[in-house]
């Protein structure tokens, strides 16, 4: 096996997201590197704030079981969510009506949609809105934009709530770009209930479902469930997905791209 340097750090961050720690033998064996080799990169990413180094190996860094504040969310992984939302924005053709959902990956996604046109956009997003508005009136996009009404969420820059829910009852769209904060092997799921609600209603009205998730959201399991690995079309992530996901994966017809 010839691998790179950050193909080797992507394994890691699997192996961690998936079992919560790694051991140095243990990785010298997988990566077919030497201890010295695998000691850097680990100091490497310690450094980078993805894990933290302990006796004979390192562990997850155990993020907060309450979401982070929108501007918090902005700067974590923030090169990493520019590569995913312009891998997303991929996706979209001319005439599509789609859901960008509220959070910091998904919001990544709008300047590479100016060129595309006729499009329909419907978000729960503040700051999407904000910035579709913006362009719109600088003449770089020409589709419409839907608004999600509902009670406000000042921290997070989002609406959500029953009313959102009724509200996007009434739409269907052909794709929808799912914000997670967590994703396993079972389920995709979300630290606010009604934030996991509002999802649950994007994939039910679309007919394609596309997850948009940083490696630091894969393997975690967050406390309310908006839908099941299966209803899943697409997921977009920085890093390939997990060995011991690959199966199950192929099973269920989900496409895993890596945004380069």
């Amino acid at each position: 096996m010839s691998l790179v340097g950050e193909e080797r750090k992507a394994i890691i961050l699997n192996l961690l997201n998936l079992e919560g720690k790694v051991k140095t033998n243990d990785l010298v064996e997988r990566l077919q590197v030497s201890s010295e080799t695998v000691r850097r990169y680990l100091e490497e990413m310690e450094a980078e704030n993805k894990l933290r180094k302990v006796y004979g190996g390192a562990i997850k860094i155990k993020h907060d079981r309450e979401e982070p504040s929108h501007f918090k969310r902005e700067v974590l992984w923030a090169e990493e969510k520019k590569r995913i939302g312009a891998a997303a924005a991929k996706l979209v053709q001319e005439g599509d009506v789609i859901v960008i959902d509220d959070g910091t990956t998904p919001l990544q996604m709008i300047p590479a949609l100016s060129g595309i046109g006729r499009l329909t956009i419907v978000t729960p997003s503040i700051t999407a809105l904000s910035l579709l508005v913006q362009l719109q009136n600088q003449g770089m996009f020409d589709g419409d934009i839907y608004f999600i009404g509902g009670k406000v969420n000042a921290k997070h820059y989002r609406v959500a709530g029953s009313i959102a829910e009724k509200m996007m009852a009434n739409f269907h769209v052909d794709k929808a770009f799912i914000s997670i904060d967590g994703i396993t092997h079972k389920s995709a799921t979300s630290f606010d209930s009604d934030k996991s609600q509002l999802g649950r209603q994007f994939v039910d009205h679309a007919d394609e479902t596309i997850v948009l998730a940083d490696h630091s959201k894969i393997g975690a399991n967050t406390f309310y469930r908006i839908c099941d690995l299966k209803e899943i079309d697409t997921i977009v992530c920085n890093v390939p997905a997990p060995e011991e996901w690959k199966t199950e994966l192929g099973k269920k017809d989900i496409n895993w791209i890596v945004a380069e």
